[in-house]
């Protein structure tokens, strides 16, 4: 399996991540990042090369080059890291302690479904988007 050199893994239910990967795919016009859910194929196959990578779906996980895994709020300013700007900027809160931005992602993580609920059926990609996404 040919892993892309930015994918991002996310919880295929959630709401929040749902429009989290929306968000990317509106503001990542050089089109860099791909997508796979938690609950598929390809985590799945990521796990045995990468076992921190978590089966808890409340992780958003950044893998680059196949390499390097970010997860929970360390994976969220990576990927705006590699947005343009505005969104780079708020790249600069990497230099806060991991564990008060993790507090954070977990606070928001804890209500996720709550708040932004469970999604039965994705927005279908459209056809130049499809690419980007694996099982």
């Amino acid at each position: 399996m040919v892993i892309p050199p930015l994918l991002v893994l996310f919880d295929g239910e959630c709401g929040l991540c749902d429009k989290g990967v929306q968000w990317i795919l509106n503001h990542d016009p050089e089109g860099r990042f791909h997508f796979a859910p938690l609950q598929g194929e390809t985590a799945e196959a990521l796990r045995a090369r990468h076992p921190e990578i978590p089966q808890a779906i409340e992780t958003m996980v950044l893998v680059e080059d196949d390499r390097r895994v970010w997860l929970r709020s360390r994976a969220i300013l990576r990927i705006c890291g590699a947005l343009p700007q505005p969104w780079r900027a708020l790249s600069v809160f990497r230099f806060l302690p991991r564990f008060l931005t993790d507090l954070a992602y977990r606070a928001v993580a804890a209500v996720r479904y709550r708040i932004w609920g469970k999604v039965d059926l994705c927005r279908l990609p459209l056809p130049d988007e499809r690419a980007r996404f694996m099982a």
